[in-house]
């Protein structure tokens, strides 16, 4: 990202880092991101991780709570007024109360979770009040794929989308977009109801490529599937526009006062008040990161959707600062230095299938993180749940044992044609993932309408209780390892 920041934003990110730094010698704080492409699990991963945390859930591979270290975990609030909170109360109520997931990510938001604990170092026990803050940032994936548009021109990231949407994964999906641009004339005069037409259009077209059958990740720019308050304006009323490469008189040149200078002003808008504020005021001041990746829906979706989600993951792990810094440079440098690239829904399969998640999804990411300068940092890939929504059992069919899970799907989950009501608890065998992970790659290119890889999605659990009549914690898979590769280190 140097490349794409200008000597001003570094001047700008290192007065930042200062600050924060300079507050922290006061109140130790490690700022978390947390990010993933829309229904990862970002927001019930932040959910489950303050909730067990604060209410000692049973977390055994947390080395600082299971050696009895943490005093408490409770909420405070966060340092930046101007984010949103993130609302975990009415997440919370929404998995334990009603047994609904909660409203996904569409815009960023904070919650500040401190920890007190006592340091198993005599050492640091001397020195340090046993205190750290986690300012967890919540963002979507879909804005770090925002990122790479800083070092494009309008003409380029017009290029681009056409050839993006010539793809065969998004051939289909893009046609009526592409017959709205084709008709449109880059050099006419300017007309605001054209380039609303357009910029329609083309959303319209990039939400396409988000439906459950598609799962495509690769869909920039992010806001205008998540626009927030940005919604309508003329920042995100623009569209790429065919043929101007080369074959132009001007290649890259836009007659001032035609509807190509108007787009690629609106699109330069974009860039400079949208992008460059969400990298340096968020991206830029992250110390730690987990990436949560839903490559079961990929899955679902056939191959197309398997190498357009190892396209995005490696778009969105270039665009992370990743490394170490000393105590001089930290003062006005900040760098990723743990980086997890979690894989979530894993209780929608047996454990069986757990490290063969885990193995597909490392091959997802391998190219990433070759391509990617991951120099000091450490990078590690977790199969998980942060909510846990099933149990594990066997059945007998035709005189074969089969491991299956049990849970309750969501209303109108359908396998085999059996179409689920919402309330009703079923038993599923998951099928068994591919031995080798490149094979999800290799299938052939016409997906039949049953694919051998079909997941549902399931209710949140309810939570168990013990024989005195205590409510448990949030059930989870592997999150007590997350929580320990995240922060275990700064709570030594």
């Amino acid at each position: 990202m140097g490349t794409l920041t200008t000597l001003t934003d570094e001047a700008k990110i290192a007065l930042d880092t200062l600050a924060d730094r300079t507050s922290a010698l006061v109140s130790p704080s490690l700022r978390l991101g947390v990010t993933g492409l829309s229904r990862a699990g970002k927001t019930v991963f932040i959910t489950a991780f303050v909730h067990n945390l604060i209410h000692g859930g049973r977390l055994p591979m947390f080395e600082a709570q299971k050696s009895g270290r943490i005093a408490r975990a409770y909420l405070e609030e966060q340092p930046d007024d101007a984010v949103p909170r993130f609302q975990y109360e009415d997440h919370l109520k929404a998995l334990i109360d009603e047994r609904v997931w909660p409203d996904s990510t569409r815009a960023i938001s904070e919650l500040r979770l401190t920890i007190e604990y006592e340091s198993a170092s005599l050492w640091n026990r001397m020195f340090s009040g046993g205190k750290l803050s986690v300012d967890i940032v919540d963002y979507p994936g879909e804005w770090l794929l925002d990122l790479p548009l800083l070092g494009k021109s309008y003409s380029e990231f017009s290029k681009d989308s056409f050839e993006l949407a010539q793809l065969a994964s998004h051939r289909d999906v893009a046609v009526d977009w592409r017959q709205v641009a084709e008709s449109a004339d880059a050099d006419a005069p300017a007309d605001e109801m054209t380039a609303q037409r357009l910029a329609r259009s083309f959303t319209d077209y990039l939400k396409a490529g988000k439906a459950d059958e598609r799962a495509l990740s690769t869909l920039p720019p992010g806001r205008f599937l998540m626009p927030g308050d940005l919604e309508g304006s003329p920042a995100l009323t623009f569209a790429p526009l065919p043929g101007l490469g080369t074959g132009r008189p001007n290649p890259g040149k836009s007659r001032p006062g035609s509807l190509a200078a108007m787009m690629e002003r609106r699109y330069e808008a974009y860039k400079t008040h949208v992008v460059k504020p969400f990298f340096r005021e968020h991206i830029a001041r992250l110390d730690r990161q987990i990436v949560l990746v839903d490559a079961m829906q990929a899955m679902n979706a056939g191959p197309a959707a398997v190498a357009d989600l190892e396209r995005a993951l490696t778009e969105i792990l270039s665009c992370f600062r990743p490394g170490n810094t000393n105590f001089l440079t930290g003062l006005v440098q900040r760098r990723i230095s743990r980086i997890l690239v979690a894989a979530t829904k894993a209780d929608h399969l047996h454990h069986e299938s757990h490290d063969r998640l885990q193995a597909i999804v490392r091959r997802l990411v391998d190219r990433a993180i070759g391509r990617a300068d991951f120099s000091g940092a450490s990078v590690d890939v977790l199969a998980m749940a942060a909510v846990r929504t099933t149990r594990e059992a066997t059945v007998t069919q035709s005189k074969e044992t089969l491991p299956v899970i049990v849970g309750t799907p969501l209303k109108g989950e359908t396998i085999n044609g059996e179409r689920f009501d919402g309330r009703t608890e079923t038993a599923i065998f998951p099928g068994d993932l591919p031995e080798k992970p490149d094979s999800i790659f290799e299938q052939a290119e016409s997906v039949s309408e049953d694919p051998a890889i079909r997941f549902v999605r399931f209710r949140p659990p309810r939570l168990e209780k013990t024989a005195e009549g205590f409510t448990l914690s949030l059930p989870h898979i592997r999150l007590d390892r997350a929580l320990q590769f995240l922060i275990g280190d700064r709570l030594a």
